[in-house]
């Protein structure tokens, strides 16, 4: 058993373990900003669920924010052990947990808070830099915990964008956060917690970056050698049926970089005018190479190249 042990132990990945951990510092350390900085001298809350409710008991009871949500984590940490990766998740989270609900009090007199007055920039700055912050914070195989775990669970379960989920979870504790600070406060922290779902979205998932293209033509040789030849896109076809005219077409499929989208729509318009074009959005695509800057032709990913594209 022990030697079991030390294998496992010896054969871990130390590399991608601390760079987990220092992408949930950095994370912990911008929601901290976030909460220290914006929300909590404007009464604004980020979310609903676990902050919501701890700056809620905070107003009457004058107790510390971060020690509020800790206490406030616990059944939420019970939650996603179960849920979410067991003793892994575990230690992370509970990593996670303590840097940031501690660091919100430790850092509370040192960090500059109320550097405005202005609700709308506190909402926006805080939502910004608070969802960046748990987006980081999820890459490294983390969570916030408190609703961000139900959130988490709901997201792999359904697909589910965190923003859209955010709202449904933490919607309700917001209306009686609205009774306690009032209903600008409120509306404030929904336009927050709005921002704060895209910001984590966005910082998860990372920026829509390649176009993924679909292309019906009956000319489907001319433009696949022209769009090789014009930008150095690598196309993969494949046999279709038109179910309304019963007649035989090709779909060609190929990925770009965002600023070769109208490029591209171009050439094939150029070659088959009636060609039905499909462009989609794409965040990764791993096996193949983009065309980049450069003028030299590259190919581009196509699923007979690699079945990872997403």
């Amino acid at each position: 058993m022990r030697e079991k042990l030390k294998l496992k132990i010896a054969g871990a990945d130390w590399k991608g373990i601390i760079k987990n951990y220092l992408t949930i510092t950095i994370g912990a350390f911008l929601l901290i900003i976030s909460i220290d900085v914006f929300f909590a001298p404007s009464n604004i809350s980020p979310g609903g669920g676990v902050t919501g409710s701890a700056l809620i008991i905070n107003k009457f009871t004058g107790w510390p924010i971060g020690l509020l949500m800790l206490i406030l984590n616990i059944p939420m940490l019970v939650l996603g052990f179960y849920r979410l990766g067991r003793f892994n998740f575990l230690i992370r989270t509970l990593y996670t947990v303590l840097i940031y609900n501690l660091g919100v009090d430790f850092f509370a007199g040192i960090l500059p808070a109320g550097i405005t007055d202005d609700l709308l920039l506190n909402a926006l700055y805080g939502g910004v830099l608070g969802g960046i912050g748990t987006g980081l914070i999820f890459r490294g195989r983390s969570t916030t915990a408190g609703l961000g775990i139900v959130s988490r669970v709901l997201q792999l379960k359904t697909g589910i964008p965190i923003s859209q989920i955010y709202i449904l979870t933490d919607g309700a504790v917001l209306l009686v956060f609205g009774q306690v600070f009032g209903w600008d406060r409120a509306l404030y922290s929904f336009l927050a917690l709005f921002i704060f779902g895209l910001a984590t979205d966005y910082a998860l998932e990372g920026p829509s970056m390649i176009r993924t293209v679909f292309v019906v033509t009956n000319s489907a040789e001319a433009v696949s050698q022209g769009l090789l030849s014009r930008l150095g896109v690598g196309v993969t076809a494949w046999s279709a049926q038109g179910m309304f005219t019963n007649s035989e077409r090709a779909i060609l499929f190929c990925t770009v970089v965002r600023s070769d989208a109208a490029s591209l729509q171009a050439v094939v318009s150029g070659i088959d005018p009636h060609a039905f074009i499909v462009i989609g959005q794409g965040h990764q695509a791993s096996g193949g190479v983009l065309r980049q800057a450069s003028h030299e032709p590259q190919h581009a990913l196509t699923p007979s190249e690699n079945d990872q594209s997403e």
